[in-house]
């Protein structure tokens, strides 16, 4: 055979094995290499935990569709695709992606499919857009259904804080896709769930109030009411990753505060959700009543471990309703929905995993918290009122007839004011250097933290179900029936306890941040021939150039 024929037929070959070897390389070695500075195409430990322990395959369906999406709505469902595939490159089960518009079905079915989806917190957002001069309207669904072999269930992935602006909202919701959608793949396919108690016997909320607590915190524990004249030792409560303490209507005593104590001691998380301020709403009509302070017993409690929540309540110029009876038509009474300066909408939110991205939550006479010295202990507040609020302090007139005038502005001016705080840290106990109570073992009795998390609010109704005034039904957190719009306190206790549990679990995925880098509008217009100068005609002529000046060198090369 000829040697060129030879020298061929080995190239080939070559070619063919080196094609073959990287067609097939990734069976063999896989990796992936995120070069983005803010790790954009990287995900958590946490997550790859949760894609760990699925047991099947998995299908999702993108909801956010259609060629015709405005820029920044097309970049977010480039994204929400994008983060999908990176989650299908780690998991060892299958991920099937699908497209699907629920908007494109046969009606019947498309309408019973809104319908479900809604369930999941998905609802069509009316999506203004303006393309070259002209103003456009769509319905558009901008979340995800996700099914594995024996659930479903879906989440809304557009969400952003109040006052956001498009892009804004946009860019936070890219930052929370991987946390959204790695707790829902969570919810699919846990199946041990952490043990949550719920703290009973000091008249705490009644059973209809309590049910959007329980309902909120379902999907992700198994939620247990614990009465404490049951609870022998603190051993009795180590099986519970958190105690809620919501709303106690009687003083707790010593025995009560010990066992709170050396479960914080032990490593359990507490919320307390507490009023201090005890309102009587039936007497609110006619000449009024007056709020007065309330002993919940926890008082020097909270204040060794770094907090101390006032006697007084906060006023908002961002407010809530209250339903008042104006008359009756017929049989039937009449609601008229009063402005009601004691319901706070808090919009102001910390940058913490555990609310940012948060929309409203709403506070029913709430009152303002105080930070003490102690040592080691990290004292973060989450929520805050506007600025256009006041604090009232105890006795506090609450009083229907004070809402018939305009509320006084000036007046409203003591500023954005604390309303939640998160502790962490090595915490004291309350009981070092004291005695304890007599029916517990000395010996086991911890006088620091070996960790824990608290959470503090001067207000128990931020948990609290509303009634359905007609069914006489609960329902769930955040949802009003006197008020067109929700507010985001499910969402809010779900954060709290998540974080409480796993600070460093996928919640801490929320913490990522990038940096939005939008084009300068004024210079694109100013400078767009130069550009379109520069990224079109400039690589032409280079070409040119470097073939002319290789036509030279050949004339001159051959020339002798």
């Amino acid at each position: 055979m000829n040697r060129n024929y030879k020298s061929l037929l080995y190239g080939a070959i070559a070619l063919v094995l080196i094609w073959f070897s990287v067609a097939n390389l990734e069976r063999w070695w896989s990796f992936r290499l995120d070069m983005t500075e803010e790790g954009k195409y990287s995900i958590g430990q946490a997550t790859l935990d949760v894609l760990e322990e699925m047991d099947g395959p998995l299908e999702i369906d993108i909801l956010l569709v259609g060629d015709d999406l405005p820029p920044g709505m097309k970049r977010f469902q480039r994204n929400i695709e994008q983060t999908l595939k990176t989650f299908r490159s780690y998991s060892r089960e299958d991920i099937t992606i699908n497209y699907l518009d629920p908007l494109q079905m046969v009606a019947e079915k498309s309408e019973a499919y809104i319908l479900k989806i809604s369930d999941y917190g998905i609802n069509p957002t009316n999506l203004h857009s303006n393309q070259n001069g002209t103003q456009s309207t769509q319905l558009i669904f901008p979340g995800i259904v996700l099914r594995s072999p024996s659930k479903e269930t879906g989440v809304l992935l557009l969400k952003g804080e109040l006052g956001m602006g498009p892009e804004e909202t946009l860019n936070l919701s890219i930052e929370n896709l991987e946390f959204e959608i790695s707790q829902a793949i969570k919810r699919l396919y846990t199946r041990d769930k952490r043990a949550i108690g719920i703290v009973i016997g000091q008249g705490e909320m009644a059973e209809d109030e309590g049910y959007g607590m329980v309902e909120a915190l379902n999907e992700d524990f198994e939620v247990y009411k614990v009465p404490f004249d049951q609870a022998k030792s603190v051993e009795d409560l180590l099986t519970f990753e958190v105690l809620i303490v919501a709303g106690p209507k009687s003083a707790y005593g010593e025995r009560e505060k010990y066992l709170l104590d050396q479960f914080l001691m032990y490593g359990g998380n507490i919320l307390f959700m507490l009023d201090q301020m005890a309102v009587n709403m039936e007497e609110a009509g006619g000449k009024g009543t007056v709020a007065m302070p309330f002993d919940n017993g926890l008082d020097d409690l909270l204040f060794r471990y770094g907090v101390r929540i006032n006697k007084d309540l906060v006023q908002d110029l961002n407010f809530g309703y209250f339903p008042v009876v104006s008359g009756e038509f017929g049989n039937q009474p009449q609601i008229v929905p009063l402005p009601w300066p004691f319901y706070v909408q808090a919009g102001k939110m910390a940058s913490h995993p555990i609310t940012k991205g948060l929309d409203e939550v709403q506070f029913r006479f709430v009152s303002t918290i105080d930070t003490v010295k102690a040592e080691l202990v990290k004292k973060t507040p989450l929520i805050f009122s506007s600025n256009y609020s006041k604090r009232q302090s105890a006795p506090v007139r609450v009083a229907f007839v004070d809402m018939a005038n305009e509320p006084d502005v000036k007046s409203f001016n003591s500023g954005s004011l604390p309303l939640a705080y998160l502790l962490e840290g090595q915490f004291t106990s309350f009981f070092k250097n004291r005695f304890v109570p007599e029916e517990f073992d000395k010996n086991k009795f911890l006088p620091e933290s070996k960790g824990g998390r608290i959470l503090v609010s001067g207000d128990a109704d931020v948990i609290k179900s509303w009634i359905q005034p007609q069914e006489e039904q609960p329902l769930p957190l955040g949802v009003n029936p006197f008020s067109e719009s929700n507010t985001a306190n499910r969402t809010f206790l779900q954060n709290t306890v998540n974080y409480m549990v796993a600070p460093t679990g996928i919640i801490a995925s929320k913490t990522k941040s990038f940096e939005i880098r939008p084009l300068n509008k004024v210079k694109i217009k100013q400078q767009k021939s130069m550009w379109q100068l520069i990224n079109i005609v400039i690589p032409v002529l280079v070409v040119v150039l470097i073939g002319w000046i290789r036509q030279v060198f050949r004339k001159r090369k051959y020339a002798k």
